[in-house]
């Protein structure tokens, strides 16, 4: 049995596991969990503020380490190996979890793991289904990355499609804060479009049908600002058939010209939940034209069509790529919800399974802002490229 404490801090949300990488089940292997979400010190900002984020992360992880050892019943002594985000993520927080665990790891002379955080999503399915065997198409949706990687073992990826501007959490975030939904923006998104009508805002589908790889946001996320700036235009029609009845007063021959009142912008013109549901929609249509094309792509052999990360929450979402799964003869394996999100239990896991194969890291092991995992992936046009 191999018991591995896991750290994860790479954006607002500080947390902590214990996992035993010979469970059996999710249950079995997920020992203990915390997690702090920072979402009420962020909300007034509308977004992740990165000082706050570090300070938050420092005041919490000490003592959450402690409750999740006492909640597992452990001690540091117990753990085989300490993992933790080295990033890709906002740099203080990457640091204050890494130099935790290492100074975990050289208190207690323990092994440390130095986790890609994004690594920590591409495995998270394997936790949750110990069933899936590689390789898998993977498609990786977050606030900061939208990616389709062949994951062929730990450490062995190959992308096939990144985002050449914004990623899809970013899209269903900005799209939050022009309907004025607050902070966090993707779950709010996707409980006001189950309200609404997908097909009443024509919205674009950026390059869907041209036969592009990657993906690109940007384009959709301008277009529903331009549907909520949209008003319904008053009083035009109604000068126009008081002009009709002047006309017709006077027998066709005016005087002078009636004044024409300048038009007024009354009204939205499409209520928020139409316009949350037609982006839903518009942005799923996006992902499921480039996971067709990934999936004419990939390698012949794939065991599965997988998603992970945050907004792979999303039920619209699952329900759009099952049906696509399916029609390619491949199960649909995704994390629950409660792993989709940043968390520890995710890194903990990516730990062990480097640990099994013997990857462990010197203590000066650097944190990273960027690390992408397809090193040798080709660079893509759009200076906003997600790695």
């Amino acid at each position: 049995m191999a018991l591995i404490l896991g750290i994860e801090s790479s954006c607002d949300e500080t947390a902590a596991a214990v996992i035993d990488s010979n469970g059996t089940t999710l249950a079995a292997r997920i020992v203990a969990q915390r997690i702090a979400s920072q979402d009420d010190a962020h909300r007034p900002y509308g977004g992740v503020v990165p000082e706050i984020a570090a300070r938050a992360h420092v005041e919490v992880l000490g003592p959450m380490v402690g409750a999740v050892l006492a909640d597992a019943g452990l001690t540091l002594d117990d753990m085989d190996a300490i993992a933790a985000t080295a990033g890709p993520g906002l740099i203080g927080g990457v640091m204050v979890g890494l130099v935790t665990a290492k100074a975990l790891a050289m208190a207690a002379d323990k092994p440390l793991v130095a986790v890609n955080h994004l690594e920590g999503h591409a495995l998270s399915p394997r936790l949750a289904d110990p069933a899936l065997h590689y390789p898998y198409l993977l498609l990786l949706v977050s606030g900061g990355h939208c990616q389709i990687l062949e994951v062929a073992g730990v450490g062995q990826y190959r992308r096939l499609a990144t985002t050449i501007d914004d990623a899809l959490g970013e899209a269903f975030d900005k799209t939050a804060k022009i309907l004025g939904l607050g902070y966090p923006g993707g779950p709010a998104v996707e409980r006001l479009a189950r309200e609404g009508d997908p097909k009443a805002v024509p919205l674009p589908r950026p390059l869907v049908g041209s036969g592009e790889v990657h993906f690109s946001f940007a384009g959709l996320k301008s277009a529903v600002m331009r549907a909520k700036e949209a008003r319904v235009v008053l009083r035009q029609a109604q000068d126009e058939r008081g002009l009709a009845q002047d006309e017709r007063m006077t027998g066709g021959h005016l005087d002078q010209e009636p004044a024409r009142p300048e038009p007024v912008e009354g009204r939205q013109r499409y209520a928020d939940a139409d316009i949350a549901a037609s982006f839903q929609q518009a942005a799923l249509d996006c992902v499921v034209d480039r996971t067709r094309i990934a999936l004419g792509a990939a390698t012949p052999g794939m065991t599965a069509l997988v998603v992970a990360g945050g907004v792979a929450a999303n039920a619209a979402l699952r329900g759009a790529l099952e049906a696509l799964a399916a029609q390619h003869g491949l199960p649909l394996i995704a994390p629950p919800p409660k792993l989709c999100t940043d968390n520890a239990a995710m890194i903990g896991w990516a730990g062990a399974e480097r640990f099994a194969l013997g990857y462990v890291d010197a203590l000066d092991v650097a944190a990273r802002p960027r690390w992408p995992l397809d090193a040798n992936a080709a660079p893509v046009r759009g200076a906003g490229v997600k790695g």
